[in-house]
């Protein structure tokens, strides 16, 4: 199967600390019970009329920071206040808006973490984004392992679909601690990237400045087993 590719999250030699497929020797929690990413299969989706619909406010101006972690590239927001804020769906309360980073693949056939009905996204190869292109623009800036830049005047409303019909299932983090902690809202709709795009994110290393340079070609987990977990649908 595709996910099969994915031996290890660097361009670089593997070791057991990147490797998912070790990760359970350090982390338990890796073999639980709601781990994620998953294959949300359509067919055995059930439509839930309680889900309520999605209501996101992103203020462009909370954008504060786009730093290189080793493993994606992530963009901080100021959450000292509800100037970013996620509502309604499968959740009770607000959310605020803290950071988002992206996962993609060595090559444009593969990148997404959830996969749908077996079919893998880099998102939806062809168009470009424009939204993007201001992260890519300054992508160079932040080349290594632990830079990180100014980074404003950015609405990440911009990056998702114009339809909010979604997923939603309980599940984990995909990175190290991998804690069983997360409410998943993936959404049904796939957004437009250009393959020039992806290959700038693949330009990133993982690697800090003063070491051998290693590119950080794919970052996204295998899917995990489901292992009882219902997964909702927004829609019928």
């Amino acid at each position: 199967m595709e996910h099969q590719e994915l031996r290890h999250w660097t361009g670089g030699p593997p070791s057991p600390k990147t490797c998912p497929i070790h990760w359970n020797k350090f982390f338990p929690i890796a073999d639980g019970d709601q781990q994620s990413p998953i294959e949300i299969k359509t067919k055995e989706v059930k439509y839930d009329s309680s889900l309520r619909p999605l209501s996101i406010k992103y203020d462009a101006n909370s954008a504060k920071i786009i730093s290189n972690s080793g493993h994606s590239f992530s963009v901080d927001f100021d959450d000292t206040e509800d100037k970013s804020v996620l509502l309604g769906g499968p959740l009770f309360g607000s959310y605020r808006l803290r950071q988002f980073h992206l996962h993609w693949g060595s090559s444009d056939d593969h990148g997404s973490e959830h996969v749908v009905d077996g079919v893998r996204y880099a998102a939806e190869i062809g168009e470009h984004n424009s939204q993007l292109q201001k992260i890519t623009d300054i992508l160079d800036s932040i080349k290594e392992k632990g830079k990180q830049t100014r980074f404003t005047n950015f609405d990440p409303l911009s990056l998702l679909p114009p339809s909010w019909d979604y997923w939603t299932y309980p599940g984990s983090l995909t990175v190290p601690p991998l804690l069983e902690s997360v409410t998943w809202i993936v959404l049904k709709q796939p957004i437009n990237i250009s393959s020039q795009q992806l290959a700038t994110f693949r330009t990133l290393l993982c690697t800090a400045e003063g070491e051998a340079a290693a590119f950080l070609l794919s970052n996204h987990r295998p899917p995990q087993p489901l292992k009882g977990r219902k997964v909702r649908a927004s829609f019928r």
